[in-house]
């Protein structure tokens, strides 16, 4: 028999700019923190390809805006790709254990 692990804090409540969903004890689920975060990666991008456009078009001179919002969705995309893969590393083990 396995054992519950005690003493650790698993709420992700105390994450910087949460927003969303609660559960019954107030604590926000893992399912709604990974689709805000997923919301915002998608945020960045949306406003990159704006600012993109914006400077193609002549509506904006201020390159170094548009370089760092690039910059800001690339490394949003990045993560977001890189804990897909954890999450389905995880799943692929999980269904390798043997009962």
């Amino acid at each position: 028999m396995i054992n519950s692990i005690t003493g650790i804090n698993t709420s992700m409540s105390g994450v910087y700019g949460l927003s969303g969903n609660k559960s019954v004890n107030g604590e926000i689920t893992f399912s709604d923190f990974l689709k805000n975060e997923l919301d915002k990666a998608n945020d960045l991008i949306i406003q990159s390809d704006q600012l993109s456009e914006d400077f193609a078009a002549g509506k904006t001179d201020n390159i170094h805006q548009v370089l760092i919002a690039v910059e800001k969705a690339d490394i949003a995309l990045q993560l977001t790709l890189q804990i897909r893969n954890k999450l389905m590393d995880a799943y692929n083990e999980i269904m390798r254990m043997q009962l």
